[in-house]
C-alpha cells in the first residue's frame, strides 16, 4: 500500500476487498432471513403448539391466532433486502477494476489408455527377449 493514498484512498481500498463485501452481504441477508424465521416461529408454529397444549403460555405469544400476514411481510422484506444487496454488489463489481486473467494452462496430453500401455509393455518385453 502506498504511503500517500490518504484516508479516502485507504478506505476505498479497504471497502473494495472482496472478503469485506462478502461479509457485509452475509450479515445483511442473514439479518433479513432471521426476520423470516422469527416471524414463522412466532406467528405460525407457536399458535400451533398453543392449540396442541391448551392453557399454555404459547398462546399468549400469538393472540388472535395465526399471524400469516406478518410471515408474508417478513418474506417480502427479505426479498426486497436481498434484491437491494444484489444491486449494490453488482454496481460495486462494475466499478471495481477487473483483475487481469491469467492465461489458461496448455492442455496436457491425455493419459495413455490401458490398451496403449499394454501394447508398449508387450513391445518392450519382446525387445528384451530378442536381446
Amino acid at each position: 500500500m502506498e504511503e500517500n493514498k490518504g484516508f479516502i484512498g485507504e478506505f476505498k481500498e479497504f471497502i473494495a476487498r472482496g472478503n469485506v463485501l462478502d461479509m457485509a452481504v452475509g450479515v445483511v441477508v442473514g439479518g433479513a432471513f432471521t426476520s423470516i424465521v422469527t416471524s414463522v416461529v412466532e406467528n405460525l408454529l407457536t399458535p400451533i403448539i398453543g392449540l396442541a397444549i391448551p392453557d399454555s403460555s404459547f398462546a399468549e405469544w400469538a393472540p388472535g391466532g395465526f399471524g400469516i400476514g406478518a410471515v408474508i411481510n417478513a418474506i417480502i422484506t427479505f426479498l426486497i433486502t436481498a434484491f437491494v444487496v444484489f444491486c449494490i454488489v453488482k454496481a460495486v463489481n462494475k466499478a471495481m477494476p477487473k483483475k487481469e486473467e491469467e492465461p489458461a494452462p496448455e492442455p496436457e496430453e491425455p493419459a495413455p489408455t490401458t490398451e496403449e500401455l499394454l501394447t508398449e509393455i508387450l513391445a518392450e518385453l519382446k525387445k528384451q527377449n530378442k536381446d
